[in-house]
Order: structure tokens, then C-alpha cells, then sequence
């Protein structure tokens, strides 16, 4: 298994990006200007490296300081979504995974170690290190720093690492990752619950061959099985420490006790969130971040063409304006990218998402593979390329292993999707007609934003040509992944992007395809209980060389798309973002997938 971080920050694929609700690892896209092939593959294939873990020197603070930064001032955030997660084992998807940046810190997280944000390892943030494991990954131990406080005050101790790590199992924690609550269980899916399954809330708890927190310092992790990617496992936002003393279960959502340089002053759910700055984060123990501005004024509900044209037009409030999420959008990509007075307002860089139209498994009409190949062959993907900026945004995926990640294989294209963007609706016709089909109906789910209401009427103009009676449903952007989660959600087909949350497909393949992983509010979007692919899944995860596991996942891309066809691949996600005139430290960062926010200052 190689290395990388939670997709978006490394996080899911829920995420958002050009206009694509996105999760990382997590869900969502980003690139580099214009069509310069050889810096995106150079891009892509800096992404595929491991990142090294760091020592106890690399995890002290204070951040290395950003060249010519100053502290003080508010600065203006306008994001399309709202934030439908706040506690840290709910968080999942991109949008929430970059504030968390600022809000939350985990025992491990990513230090950029460039002031480009292309070189990172994985540090100890509220640990000394970022593990130490004498057993080949079965047995991982932590200590914690001095000094670690919550923005109430309360000192962070092992007692809130244990909590965090048992509440993880708790019925209504559903959006966030699984990734550690299966090691600890030693099982695939969601099987993990039965190790604790009220979590911490009825007195019962994690046995210390499981979990041992000896003292207020140490945790100590143990595996039946080897996992030497835990310490990137914990950098995810979705295993941020959360407060023992201030957990109020489900309202803890809407009201989190931070632990990082900022803390909400206020929230108002769809209008607008202020950040300021949290006293009882000591940068002497943060080797990550940073605190150089006084407050930020979040406004959502700035569509990507709105927030777009406020940063460009660079006036008033918007000078020290930015936007965490927003891409540029499709209008006016080419005019940022081309412009060279904008260059030091505008950041590129590629993202680790791959969007797919997800074919609901579940539903009776799905079953024959003859109408999930026709909707596969029918679908085009030039509108959906073309909604976010065209290739300057996005390139068009083959497999659903993307560029990012190791074992990515670029000649592999099973429905002619490179070569043919456009679809065709004659092959998906006679599949139809052949399945005895014509004119069935297909309910298609599409995210309310422009970019989503742009491509879903030309994607569904292009199902119909091929004999399909396609009625779109829309589904509002801040609680898109929730609803597309759901077990019996009415949707046939809906569109979602991944990332993975290291640059291993062993944080693409067993959270998308698992069939174990079937349940409200996981990552198993299309319902897929295919007993070939969870077998391999459990064959590859036991593979410890990279290469060797990176070839595998790769036969397991090409099973699913060839002898299932759940899914069908759409694009590789490219971000583009743009700032206001008066706003330092600007740097995308690779593993964020987007702008830094922890460098950002006031020039």
C-alpha cells in the first residue's frame, strides 16, 4: 500500500469541485493551466509518491513561518455549500475537509515541507511523531504533546483520544471514514460495529488488547493485522480528536469543541460561518499550521460564476477574498488561466478525483447488465468536461483509477470514453432493444448547481437518444452525499467523484465497491454486493508491497468495469482558484487538493 493522505486533505470523494459535489477519499477535482500534457502527467505522478513519516523532530512546533506573512485582519471565504458535518468523525467530503484544516487536529496530520505545496510528510500533530511501530504495523504507539488544549481550555489527554477512536462505532456516526474502526475489528464492511456498538455512551469500551491508554499520554493501537498506513490513516480530517468532556453526540454536528487555530464564533446553517482565532492553540506544539488571520467571514451559497467574478473584479471586501472550495468557473476559467496580470492570484494544480455515474445496484430494472452497458455506452461526457471549463478543468476518464494513484493504467478506456466523449447512443440502442427495455424509465439524481443543472440536461438529452425515458431529479448541493447515501434513495443514476485518501487504491476500491460496505451513509453509492470483488478485496489488502498490490487493484478497476458495470468513469478532476489582490501565502497544496488555507494572511 502506498502513501498519500486523505483524499482532500487526504478525505473522500463527497467532494466539490468544479462544480462536482466531491468526497474525498474523498470526493472531488483540480490542474495545472491550459493544456500543457506534460506538466499534468509530471503533476499527476508527483501525487503517486509515498510521503515519508516524520520523527520527533520533524513534529515540532511552530510551523516554519510563510515568506513575508503578517498576522492580523478578516478575510472574506465565499463558498457555493454549506458545511452538513462538523464533528470530525462525520466529515468526509472536500469542502468540510479544507475548514477542518483550521479547526481540527488529529494525532498525525501533513506538513508541507515546500512553500509550493508539492513536498509533505506525514507528522506528529497533537502526537510527539507519527508513530512508532516495532512489529511491521500490528502494534502502533503514541504519545502525546505538552500544552495540547481544546478552545475551551480543557487539556487534551489520551482519556479524548479513546473517545474519539470508541465513539467511531456509535450508531448515528455514518459519513465518515472507516478505515481504523475495521482494523481495530479485524473485519471487512460494517461488521466493525458489533466491536462496540453503542460506542462509548453506555459505559462499555474498547478492551486494551484493542486500545490501551496506559496513561493521560499514551495510546497505544493493536492490530490482528499489519497496517503500516495508519499514521496517514489518522492525518484524515474524519479521525481529528473530538472533546470527552464536550461531546453531545449528534449536536456535537452542529457545535464542535475545536482543537486548532480557529474556532466558530458563529454558524448559521446555509448563510454564513465566522472563524476566530482560538487562544488555546499554542503553536509551539503545532508543526502544521498557522494563525496570521484575526477572523474569516464564510458566505455560502456563492455559486462558482458568482464568487468567481467578485475575486476577479478585486474591489472593497473582496480584495482580501477567497474562496476555500469554489473552482473558477467554466466561463471564465480560459480568461484567469490566460491572463498574466492574474498569475500570482491564481492557483492550479491536478486533484485525486475521479467522478463516476453510479448505476444503483439495487434497483430491480439495474439488474440486467444489458441496461447498465447501454447507459454506459449512452452517456456522454463532453457536457459534463465542458460544464466545469473543458480540458483546462478536467480530462476524461478511462477507469476508475485515476492519475493520482499508483497503478493507474492511462490506455484503459472500456466504453471508448477517450476516444469518444460524445457517447454512443446507436451500440446503447441495440444493447436496450436486446434487453427488451426501450423506453424504460431512468430517474437521475443531479446536484442544484449550475454546473450540475448545465450537464444533467445534456446528459440525459444523450440517454434518451438512446432509448431511454430519463427524468432528472434535483438534489441540493449542501446535503447531496447524504441523500445519495441512502439505502432506498430513488435515484437510478447520479453522478459522484472520489479521491483516494491516500495514493493507494486500497482507499479507492474497498470504500466504493465493497459489498460489506452496503449501509446508509457509506461510500458504496451504487449498491454494488458482487462476491468476486469482495473476495479480492480481502486478497489485495493483504498484499504489503505497493507494486505488487498497485497491479492488482488495477485488474480489479478493469473486472468492475468490464464484467459488472456499476459505474462509468467520467473525468479527472483539475482545480483552478483565484484569490483577491490582498491575500498572501496563496499555494495549492497537493494533498488538500486546492488552496491551503493554514498559510493564508492579509498582505
Amino acid at each position: 500500500m502506498t502513501s498519500r493522505g486523505g483524499r482532500q486533505a487526504y478525505g473522500a470523494l463527497s467532494v466539490l469541485a468544479a462544480g462536482a459535489l466531491v468526497l474525498t477519499g474523498c470526493s472531488k477535482g483540480g490542474s495545472d493551466a491550459g493544456d500543457n500534457k506534460k506538466q499534468d502527467q509530471q503533476n499527476a505522478q508527483r501525487q503517486q509518491a509515498s510521503i515519508k513519516f516524520g520523527d520527533a523532530a520533524d513534529s515540532t512546533g511552530p510551523a516554519a513561518p510563510v515568506p513575508g506573512a503578517k498576522s492580523g485582519g478578516s478575510m472574506e471565504v465565499l463558498e457555493r455549500d454549506s458545511y452538513a458535518h462538523l464533528d470530525p468523525a462525520q466529515v468526509y467530503v472536500y469542502n468540510e475537509m479544507t475548514v477542518a484544516q483550521l479547526l481540527d487536529r488529529g494525532l498525525t496530520g501533513y506538513k508541507a515541507t515546500s512553500d509550493d505545496g508539492k513536498q509533505h510528510e506525514v507528522v506528529g500533530d497533537l502526537a510527539t511523531d507519527s508513530g512508532t511501530t516495532t512489529d511491521g504495523g500490528k502494534t502502533w504507539k503514541y504519545t502525546l504533546k505538552d500544552g495540547i488544549k481544546f478552545a475551551d481550555g480543557t487539556p487534551i489527554t489520551a482519556k479524548d483520544v479513546r473517545q474519539s477512536v470508541e465513539r467511531l462505532f456509535a450508531p448515528f456516526i455514518t459519513t465518515g471514514p472507516s478505515y481504523l474502526q475495521q482494523w481495530l475489528a479485524n473485519t471487512s464492511g460494517t461488521d466493525y460495529r458489533k466491536l462496540l456498538p453503542d460506542g462509548p455512551y453506555k459505559g462499555k469500551h474498547l478492551p486494551d488488547s484493542v486500545l490501551s491508554t496506559p496513561d493521560d499520554k499514551t495510546i497505544v493501537f493493536h492490530f490482528k493485522t499489519p497496517h503500516p498506513d495508519l499514521p496517514y490513516t489518522l492525518a484524515m480530517a474524519g479521525y481529528s480528536i473530538v472533546s470527552a468532556k464536550g461531546d453531545t453526540k449528534e449536536k456535537y454536528d452542529k457545535n464542535p469543541v475545536t482543537t486548532g487555530p480557529y474556532k466558530i464564533q458563529s454558524f448559521k446553517s446555509g448563510k454564513s460561518m465566522v472563524l476566530v482565532k482560538n487562544p488555546d492553540w499554542d503553536p509551539k506544539t503545532d508543526p502544521i499550521r498557522h494563525q496570521y488571520v484575526d477572523r474569516f467571514n464564510i458566505t455560502f451559497n456563492q455559486q462558482f460564476e458568482a464568487s468567481t467574478k467578485a475575486l476577479l473584479a478585486d474591489s472593497g471586501p473582496d480584495r482580501t477574498g477567497i474562496s476555500f472550495s469554489n473552482s473558477v468557473d467554466a466561463g471564465n476559467l480560459s480568461q484567469v488561466l490566460s491572463d498574466p496580470k492574474l498569475k500570482s492570484r491564481v492557483v492550479s494544480g491536478y486533484q485525486p478525483y475521479v467522478g463516476q455515474m453510479n448505476i444503483n445496484m439495487s434497483k430491480p430494472e439495474m439488474k440486467d447488465i444489458r441496461v447498465r452497458e447501454a447507459i454506459a455506452y449512452a452517456l456522454p461526457i463532453t457536457p459534463f468536461i465542458r460544464a466545469y471549463g473543458g480540458t483546462d478543468a478536467m480530462e476524461v476518464a478511462g477507469g476508475l483509477i485515476g492519475p493520482t494513484v499508483s497503478g493507474y493504467d492511462p490506455a484503459f478506456d472500456p466504453f471508448g470514453k477517450k476516444k469518444n466523449p460524445a457517447g454512443d447512443p446507436a451500440k446503447a440502442h441495440a444493447l436496450l432493444k436486446a434487453a427488451g427495455k426501450l423506453n424504460m424509465k431512468l430517474t437521475f439524481g443531479y446536484i442544484n448547481t449550475q454546473e450540475g443543472q448545465q450537464y444533467s440536461t445534456a446528459m440525459a438529452a444523450g440517454l434518451k437518444k438512446a432509448g431511454f425515458d430519463v427524468q432528472r431529479q434535483e438534489i441540493p448541493s449542501e446535503t447531496f452525499y447524504d441523500q445519495v447515501s441512502k439505502l432506498n434513495n430513488p435515484y437510478d443514476i447520479f453522478h459522484t467523484a472520489w479521491g483516494a485518501d491516500w495514493p493507494s487504491a486500497s482507499t479507492v476500491m474497498p470504500p466504493l465497491y465493497d459489498g460489506r460496505q452496503i449501509a446508509d451513509g457509506a461510500a458504496n453509492y451504487s449498491q454494488i454486493n458482487d462476491p468476486h470483488v469482495n473476495s479480492e478485496i480481502d486478497r489485495i489488502n493483504t498484499i504489503t508491497d505497493p507494486v505488487k498490490s498497485a497491479a492488482e487493484w488495477e485488474k480489479l478497476d478493469k473486472y468492475l468495469l468490464t464484467k459488472v458495470v456499476n459505474e462509468v468513469p467520467t473525468a479527472y478532476y483539475k482545480a483552478t482558484q483565484i484569490a483577491g489582490s490582498k491575500v498572501g501565502g496563496l499555494v495549492y497544496d497537493d494533498v488538500i487538493g486546492g488552496v491551503d488555507p493554514r498559510r493564508l494572511y492579509i498582505k
